[in-house]
């Protein structure tokens, strides 16, 4: 019935009759490919980035509930360190999640494109454009973080003991 019932408009059969093609399906389908690619590999670094988070924010709570007994500087500078490395990695994440979201808008217009009349390759080249920017800044992000946590495992190197 529903079949029948878009069957007799234009605008179901004009859908029909574009996504009949498989050979235009299967282009969108490879078009899509170098996106979904860049989706799995945004999501293999935001799970490096949420590990790295979970274990900033346990380390605080451990610090801050030592510091609440006595506060000796070494493990104020620690937590203040690691605060911001918890800003950093809350970023990076932020970030690296809205361009896993503008490469999925970007798959839906690649496949919505194929079987529209008006052309939406600007739109499309513009979710594009954004998914990068929002990928660059996640990625400087974490690597802003990795300076701060490498800058304090090197002043845990050095003693702290006024000599």
């Amino acid at each position: 019935m529903l079949l029948d019932l878009l069957a007799s408009s234009d605008i179901a059969s004009d859908l029909i009759e574009r996504t009949s093609s498989t050979m235009r399906v299967q282009e969108i389908v490879r078009l899509s490919l170098a996106p979904a690619f860049l989706l799995a590999g945004i999501g293999a670094v935001m799970n490096v980035m949420m590990a790295r988070l979970i274990w900033v924010a346990g380390r605080i709570e451990r610090l801050e509930e030592r510091l609440s007994k006595d506060r000796p500087t070494r493990e104020q500078r620690e937590l203040a360190r690691l605060r911001r490395r918890r800003r950093l990695v809350q970023r990076a994440v932020v970030f690296s999640t809205a361009a896993a979201l503008s490469i999925c808008v970007v798959i839906i217009m690649l496949f919505i494109s194929a079987f529209i009349r008006p052309q939406i390759g600007t739109l499309i080249a513009g979710a594009w454009i954004a998914t990068m920017g929002f990928l660059t800044t996640g990625l400087v992000h974490f690597a802003r973080e990795t300076l701060v946590a490498s800058a304090g495992q090197s002043d845990k190197a050095t003693p702290d003991d006024g000599s």
